[in-house]
């Protein structure tokens, strides 16, 4: 009898103790999941991400982050997705790679967040995929073009958000060749993915480059590179360069007396952002300057995603200067925020990379994304747009094209519009 007695009890005492871890995971798990979800509760999503918030880079990118989190907290004032209030975590890496692994690492292992989103920088972020991959990490929007983030195989939670290096080249060479026929055409590169990506675009359409010069990003000196490509005779310079470099390197032309055709990345041709380094010099030396856009520009107040945008940043980010980098920050959050929503309710890591990888997002962009599963990159083409009279303005049309060989083609189809409320549903 006291041994049968004994028994209920420790019996009795297990399914005390089961009943109770089993509570303890509840109230760390989204609802129905049965399992804990790393940054996820029943009204809480946890994401994180790596900005040079400080540093060589921070004057071009510095508000993508802010912006990111503006357009969060206005859907969080909004019931948030599907009863759930996003909270971003910004860790500043300074564009230094050894930074970015260190902060990762503690945003991943420390904060537990769910997800990386909009990691920037091709030589930053690129040393942190292994262990974002192990860690079974969702790693959502890197912000580059780089084709190493769109490695499905290898890397099947991450995906690109930019158009990638390749692709956004052919559009700018296919601009040149049309538009500067005969002229002597010269790069001026970053010596990383960005630069080697574009380099390899430019050269699908315009055959071998005539000079290519590079810099690394550490080292503010580009007066040899610009030297030679003036010793050169390169009428026509397409660039690979972030927006300091891009300042940089237009600037020392001035000081060298060499004037010659500028044609860039979208990564580093924000006028707002290169008027503020170059100062009162701006207007004059980027006049005429080419680079390409495949959001809208936050200067037409007529498009209906640039006012949702201005609208956001005025309420929920102390109403910064509204440029390119601020309305790219927010299509970041709102395409965030339309894969969390196609994720459902029960959500976890896997359903949220499953939800990408089904695409067919419509938002904020003058081209389709790509994604798909064999398909991590994301946007399909991009816009010529052109500096004239102190007024950066798209001209022309939208033009998509492929990584390889493919043929640079006009894209005509109608622009998605917002939502009333300016929130994504499911």
């Amino acid at each position: 009898m006291l041994r049968s007695l004994r028994r209920g009890v420790a019996v009795a005492a297990a399914l005390v103790l089961g009943a109770a871890s089993l509570a303890a995971c509840s109230e760390d798990s989204p609802s129905g999941t049965g399992a804990s979800v790393p940054g996820v509760t029943d009204t809480t999503i946890l994401v994180g991400t790596h900005q040079p918030l400080t540093g060589r880079a921070a004057a071009g990118y510095s508000k993508i982050a802010s912006a990111t989190k503006a357009y969060f907290e206005y859907v969080n004032a909004n019931g948030g997705v599907h009863g759930r209030k996003i909270e971003y975590k910004i860790a500043d890496d300074a564009y230094d790679p050894a930074k970015t692994q260190q902060v990762v690492r503690q945003l991943v292992l420390q904060d537990k967040v769910f997800a990386i989103l909009n990691g920037l920088g091709t030589p930053t972020h690129s040393g942190v995929l292994d262990f974002l991959t192990t860690n079974k990490v969702p790693d959502l929007f890197v912000s580059s073009g780089s084709a190493l983030f769109n490695q499905p195989s290898k890397y099947p939670g991450t995906f690109g958000f930019n158009v990638d290096y390749v692709t956004e080249a052919k559009v700018l060479a296919n601009y040149v060749k049309k538009t500067f026929p005969g002229r002597k055409v010269c790069f001026f590169g970053q010596n990383d993915d960005f630069g080697d990506d574009a380099a390899k675009g430019a050269e699908t359409v315009l055959g071998p480059l005539a000079v290519k010069q590079n810099y690394v990003p550490t080292n503010a000196n580009v007066a040899p590179q610009v030297g030679a490509l003036k010793a050169a005779g390169c009428q026509v310079n397409m660039l690979a360069t972030i927006t300091p470099f891009t300042a940089l390197t237009i600037g020392t032309a001035a000081k060298l007396g060499y004037r010659a055709q500028w044609v860039g990345s979208s990564v580093g041709g924000d006028f707002t952002g290169l008027s503020a380094l170059l100062g009162k010099p701006a207007p004059l030396l980027l006049e005429g300057y080419v680079t390409s856009g495949y959001l809208p520009s936050p200067l037409d107040d007529a498009n209906p995603w640039t006012k949702l945008f201005k609208d956001v940043n005025q309420k929920y980010n102390a109403n910064t200067t509204f440029e390119v980098n601020t309305l790219f920050g927010m299509a970041v959050g709102y395409t965030f925020v339309q894969a969390l929503q196609a994720a459902g309710k029960d959500l976890t890591r896997e359903a949220l990379v499953s939800a990408v990888e089904k695409g067919g997002f419509a938002g904020p962009s003058l081209v389709p994304m790509r994604y798909g599963r064999d398909d991590h990159s994301g946007f399909s083409g991009t816009q010529i747009s052109v500096i004239k009279g102190g007024r950066q303005a798209f001209v022309d049309t939208p033009y998509v094209t492929d990584t390889g060989t493919g043929p640079v083609e006009p894209h005509a189809a109608d622009a998605a519009v917002p939502p009333a409320n300016g929130i994504p549903t499911a």
